[in-house]
């Protein structure tokens, strides 16, 4: 259920947008989990078919100095056994270094590479933008995630002579409808989801990522409280929880053709 009572107006109508398949960008292994595995679990269980792409394998990640060798085989581990609980067993990594992230063009290029094997109807992503309520939200990781999605869906995706290797392998320009960025700023958002009904799932899938989580019980305290809260700025009734994103309309009715 999508609702966006009291916000700004979402362009996103569930009732009329065809959705098949989504592909997810990340940072980490986790991110996806902490930002919209509970979403997720409700696209998964219409029988839509989701993807994830985490760009780092989370190597800088954990507290136990011990770990440094395995860590990065470690977080992939979890993600593979969190993704499952929420219905995803397709999951791509970049393997770009954790904390050295950039929106460069080998990474925008692999981006589109990708959006334009699996052509989704909806790519989700972290948001470029710094939310400075919340900076734990705006690693610098997080934010070269969202720099390098939104230049790869708009204008290389749909260039034809961008990246011209890509269409030389087969890979031809694609028109993207949708863009969901979570994490960003509390002002843009625009479109939130009912999770409550997913709530378990979501749970369970972030308490696989035991490597990050030195105070579980905090971890889900902080949790629950946060989609409760985001629950109450959707304008649901007391109790539901909800996952917010911010909606852009890449191409549609409205959309002015050309780069």
């Amino acid at each position: 259920m999508s609702i966006g009572a009291g916000r700004p107006q979402s362009p996103f109508d569930p009732e009329t947008s065809r959705i098949e398949r989504v592909l997810c960008f990340t940072a980490h292994p986790d991110d996806i989990d902490f930002g919209a595995a509970g979403t997720i679990a409700a696209w998964t269980a219409a029988g839509v078919q989701v993807s994830y792409c985490i760009m780092t394998d989370g190597d800088a990640g954990g507290f136990d100095p011990g770990q440094r060798d395995e860590i990065a085989l470690l977080r992939i581990a979890e993600q593979k056994r969190a993704a499952a609980l929420v219905g995803v067993t397709d999951i791509h990594y970049l393997h770009q270094r954790d904390g050295y992230l950039e929106a460069s063009h080998e990474v925008i290029r692999e981006v589109v590479r990708l959006i334009r094997g699996l052509r989704p109807d909806i790519v989700v992503s972290m948001h470029p933008e710094r939310n400075w309520n919340r900076i734990q939200k705006s690693h610098p990781d997080h934010l070269a995630v969202g720099e390098a999605v939104t230049r790869a869906v708009y204008p290389a995706l749909e260039n034809p002579f961008a990246y011209p290797e890509l269409a030389d392998a087969g890979l031809a320009a694609y028109k993207l409808p949708w863009l969901w960025l979570f994490a960003g700023p509390d002002e843009r958002e625009n479109h939130f989801v009912d999770v409550t009904d997913h709530i378990d799932s979501k749970l369970e899938a972030i308490h696989i990522h035991v490597s990050q989580h030195p105070d579980v019980d905090a971890m889900e305290r902080t949790v629950r409280g946060l989609m409760l809260k985001t629950g109450r700025r959707a304008g649901l009734p007391a109790g539901r929880s909800a996952e917010a994103f911010h909606v852009v309309a890449v191409n549609g009715p409205a959309t002015i053709a050309g780069f």
